[in-house]
């Protein structure tokens, strides 16, 4: 089976684009994907942020994690409901530490209007000394 590349319209373009300006840590690569008035939520729903400059808050931060990278493992999409299931390098207080995430992402006209994250446990690699 041969997979099409991704097209500008497709709902899971922008979650593709967000990603990637994740793995590379740059803010203002990933912000253009998200609406200015989109939710981010912590699975089901405690609500992080509402607007897209408090994600940009969230993320500046994060983008400094020096081992910081979502390796995309598995993504469904079903109209404009996208899924991905990730393995995420992170750098919490106690080290290096990878953990599984489910996100969700509703995209609307092209952009992240509204996403879940559900994280499982953190896994830590290598603990600070």
């Amino acid at each position: 089976m041969t997979i099409a590349p991704l097209q500008p319209y497709d709902p899971a373009y922008p979650v593709h684009m967000q990603l990637a300006a994740y793995n590379a840590r740059d803010i203002d690569a990933f912000m253009p994907w998200w609406a200015d008035d989109c939710e981010y939520y912590a699975f089901p729903s405690t609500l992080l942020a509402n607007t897209a400059t408090a994600i940009r808050e969230r993320h500046v931060e994060r983008f400094k994690e020096p081992d910081l990278h979502g390796k995309l493992l598995t993504r469904i999409v079903v109209g404009n409901m996208v899924v991905d299931h990730e393995t995420v390098q992170r750098n919490f207080p106690e080290g290096r530490s990878e953990v599984d995430v489910i996100c969700i992402y509703l995209v609307v006209d092209g952009k992240i209007a509204k996403a879940w994250f559900n994280m499982g446990t953190p896994r830590l690699h290598s603990p600070k000394v």
